[in-house]
């Protein structure tokens, strides 16, 4: 009874190591994945912030060029607005004085 008492005490042991290590494994495990998890995330965040920044850069590129367009144009409509005054100048202010005349 004693052998079979003694027996049973070292495979309680035994399995209380088993379950121990089974446990220290397992929580090796879980840090093991929870660093592979923060460096994952970690990676999509610099990713996610250089696509970001490579959108914005990119849409600042499109805007200054839109800006640049429009600066253009509206040069260009002044000078048509002046080449016009200068041609015409004397019709409208003569053409002024008519409407103001008139009344």
């Amino acid at each position: 009874m004693d052998s079979i008492t003694k027996r049973l005490s070292e495979i309680e042991r035994t399995a209380n190591r088993i379950v121990e290590s089974a446990q220290t494994k397992k929580q090796e495990l879980e840090a093991n994945m929870q660093a592979r998890r923060d460096e994952f995330d970690a990676e999509l965040e610099a990713k996610t912030q250089a696509k970001i920044i490579k959108i914005r850069l990119e849409v600042q590129k499109r805007m200054d060029r839109l800006l640049e367009e429009q600066e253009e144009e509206n040069k260009t409509a002044i000078e048509v607005l002046k080449t016009d005054f200068e041609r015409h100048h004397k019709d409208y202010a003569r053409e002024i004085v008519g409407r103001i005349t008139e009344i």
